[in-house]
């Protein structure tokens, strides 16, 4: 499957101006906004008793964990769903369409807030209802801090240039996704889901090759099928 895309570009989403101002957000505001907030939560919780130290390690990796799986699915389920109508096209269009076509685009990379934090109430309120917070708070911190490393993932992907192998090999996993098998490779801040579940794809060559020859593609391109 393959997409048509515009390299070092970016779009209009919205006609409305503050909509469209609202869907630009810098790579660095999820971080400041939620790391203070999530590590005072933190701070309160073990300073109050309402979660204890055992409890935090035991349930913060497993809010990671629940993240990543809501990342996978959130990706493929909905943000590769584009329904049969003009309003879910045009959905699909706000939450993952744009991205695909300016995939340079670094003013959309991470979420904003706009859409992070009604997510994060969702999922805070839905806990606080369960009860519990030496288990629930912690793994309520485990999924919010997975979501920033998943950000953060992303953005690097597409704006650094990586050092190691692990960071090589996933901005390839991503690229492929972008530019050779849009259907496959939907795990962003991992690539084990993929593994896991059998939605992984090999690298194209003209993938490769484009890669190498960053700078001097030309503006419009479209992706290749294997």
């Amino acid at each position: 499957m393959s997409r048509p895309y515009l390299r070092h570009q970016s779009g209009r989403m919205f006609e409305n101006n503050f909509l469209e101002a609202c869907s630009r957000v810098h790579p660095s505001v999820p971080f400041i906004f939620y790391i203070p907030l999530t590590l005072a939560l933190c701070v309160w919780g073990l300073y109050t008793g309402k979660t204890t130290v055992v409890m935090s390690v035991l349930f913060v990796p497993l809010g990671v964990l629940t993240w990543i799986a809501m990342e996978y699915c959130i990706h493929r389920y909905f943000f590769h769903w584009e329904g049969n109508g003009p309003f879910t096209r045009r959905v699909h269009e706000i939450a993952h369409g744009y991205h695909h076509k300016y995939p340079d685009d670094a003013d959309r990379l991470v979420m904003p807030l706009g859409a992070s934090i009604p997510l994060a109430i969702v999922i805070g309120g839905l806990l606080w209802l369960v009860g519990h917070p030496a288990q629930t708070l912690p793994y309520f911190l485990g999924i919010v801090w997975g979501y920033l490393a998943y950000d953060f993932i992303h953005w690097s992907t597409h704006h650094r240039t990586p050092r190691t192998a692990w960071g090589k090999a996933l901005r390839a996993h991503h690229m492929a996704h972008h530019f050779a098998t849009t259907d496959r490779n939907f795990g962003i801040s991992n690539m084990w889901v993929d593994l896991l579940v059998g939605s992984g794809g090999r690298r194209s060559k003209r993938t490769e090759k484009e890669e190498a020859t960053e700078g001097t593609r030309p503006e419009v391109s479209s992706g290749v099928t294997e």
